[in-house]
């Protein structure tokens, strides 16, 4: 992973925001012309998981798994304070506080926009983005600050090893906090179909291209599938804006009720993660990537665990989508502000 100042962002991720909208608008279209379509894919299923959303979904997951260096494990020591900080953010208080804004805005504040039931689906969509820490654009948010390689790698390693085993409990346990039931067999079947078979592949793969010792095959190889992660995430959007096109244009308010706690809670765990490292006199090129790390959401998973629970054609699905719309804005401008602030850091 580069370190230098030059951008790593490439013409997708620069103007991600943009063929996200365009693909959420292009999703509207077609689910409205062509819902016969919509239907039939909507019908491919098997235990509750989609089978075309999990191919593209399994698509958009990969290439980032092969990034993940299990053998830099061994360095987990050399930076505990960053380290610290962002597995407390992710695990102890991330979950927690996405769960309380979304009940605070959809069982309080916005109650009387939207139906109880339709409320609480909106509510599990945002805890699922809550407790699923990302493990692909940090890569790229850490490149944009100059952080530490090394040490994003390691946070990437470690975080995937615990959301094997954490997820699953944690989600269950907080929606069912929110009362919603919540079918362990296809909880744990979408874990196992999104995080630990992508997760052996990524290792697989790179063992077989790391033979040699060479990391420039790794690098050649992962620049080579990339593109097929972003056809992956964008063809994504467009199906489950298509399943969604009837909602969202009888209730186009609704996106924008969804963003404003997903906002709150991006800025606000920001501000927690990179507050800590200032105070704990954490290096800028550790401090910066741990907080955009803890900040960030793996919603490639949340959006696959929420079609699996929910379906496709529900708020909780809505809910993570729309996730998908708020974070790169989001995290770029989380990344400007702590280019701006560098020099408080040592």
């Amino acid at each position: 992973m580069s370190t230098n100042t030059a951008s790593p962002m490439g013409l997708f991720e620069r103007y991600l925001s943009l063929w996200v909208a365009l693909c959420i608008t292009a999703g509207v279209g077609l689910g409205v012309v062509l819902p016969s379509l919509f239907e039939t894919i909507a019908g491919i299923e098997y235990a509750r998981v989609n089978l075309v959303v999990a191919l593209f979904i399994w698509v958009m997951i990969y290439p980032m798994m092969v990034n993940v260096d299990f053998a830099s494990l061994k360095d987990v020591g050399k930076k505990p304070k960053g380290l610290c900080i962002t597995l407390v953010v992710n695990w102890l208080i991330k979950p927690f506080t996405m769960a309380a804004l979304g009940i605070f805005f959809f069982e309080y504040v916005f109650a009387g926009l939207v139906d109880p039931e339709t409320a609480k689906e909106y509510v599990a969509g945002m805890i699922l983005l809550g407790i699923a820490p990302c493990t692909a654009m940090v890569f790229v948010w850490s490149q944009l600050v100059r952080g530490d390689a090394n040490y994003t790698l390691v946070q990437v390693s470690i975080n995937d090893i615990i959301m094997v085993f954490a997820f699953a409990p944690i989600a269950a346990f907080l929606l069912g906090v929110t009362d919603i039931v919540v079918p362990w067999e296809t909880l744990l079947l979408s874990v196992v179909l999104y995080v630990v078979i992508p997760l052996a592949a990524g290792y697989i793969t790179r063992k077989m291209l790391d033979g040699s010792g060479n990391d420039a095959r790794i690098s050649h190889f992962t620049a080579k599938v990339k593109p097929f992660s972003i056809v992956g995430l964008l063809a994504t959007v467009v199906l489950l804006f298509g399943f969604q096109a009837q909602t969202i244009l009888d209730k186009p308010m609704v996106i924008a009720l969804i963003a404003i706690p997903l906002l709150i809670q991006s800025y606000g765990i920001f501000v927690i993660a990179y507050g800590w490292a200032y105070l704990w006199r954490v290096p800028f090129k550790t401090a910066a990537p741990a907080a955009l790390i803890g900040t960030s959401n793996f919603f490639e998973l949340a959006v696959a665990v929420a079609i699996s629970l929910f379906g496709l054609n529900s708020g909780a699905a809505l809910a993570t989508v729309v996730g998908v719309l708020v974070e790169v804005p989001v995290m770029l401008s989380l990344v400007a502000f702590a280019n701006r602030t560098r020099q408080n850091f040592r």
